[in-house]
């Protein structure tokens, strides 16, 4: 098993599944599953929102950036942010360690599934809409994965078969 095939990060946009299909990924494969969102927290030992309240967008995205390039992980499904890509070093990184999987959903879906944005935990820049937010990130998402997974029409269930049959075929099981 290469470096990059003991470890898969997925990556989209907010409501694409990543902790969802991450966790149950993680189980079917009896791999471990990190969120980072939960590991920054630890390490910064603040919620998320009170990181973005003292240091402002580019300050949270400073921290994130920090934390997921120097992130280990072994046999393990990896659910970093959504804004992870637009930081070089930390998606440099992840590369290293991991094969990339872009959980592809439509805006469509996307603004379906999020519904209420403050509540979902979504900052937008000022003045940006979710759907300039979307065609900001679809390329850096395309341009990182090494495996692209279309989510429409999806149950979850379906996504994390599909990546289990993938990923075991990949490995040889």
């Amino acid at each position: 098993m290469t470096g990059k095939e003991r470890n898969y990060t997925l990556i989209g946009m907010p409501a694409s599944g990543k902790s969802t299909v991450g966790v149950l990924l993680a189980k079917r494969l009896g791999f471990s599953f990190v969120d980072v969102d939960i590991v920054i927290q630890e390490k910064e030992k603040r919620l998320l929102k009170e990181i973005i309240a003292q240091e402002g967008i580019d300050g949270f995205m400073a921290v994130e950036n920090r934390i997921n390039a120097s992130l280990d992980a072994d046999h393990s499904v990896i659910a970093p942010g959504g804004s992870v890509i637009y930081r070089k070093e930390a998606m440099e990184h992840l590369r290293e360690i991991s094969t990339i999987v872009y959980l592809k959903l439509s805006y469509e879906d996307v603004k379906k599934r999020l519904g209420n944005l403050v509540d979902r935990g979504v900052v937008l820049k000022d003045g940006m809409t979710l759907l300039d937010l979307y065609n900001e990130r679809v390329p850096y998402y395309e341009r990182y994965a090494d495996i692209t997974v279309d989510e429409t029409g999806q149950t979850v269930g379906e996504t994390v078969d599909y990546l289990r049959d993938l990923i075991e075929k990949r490995l040889g099981l």
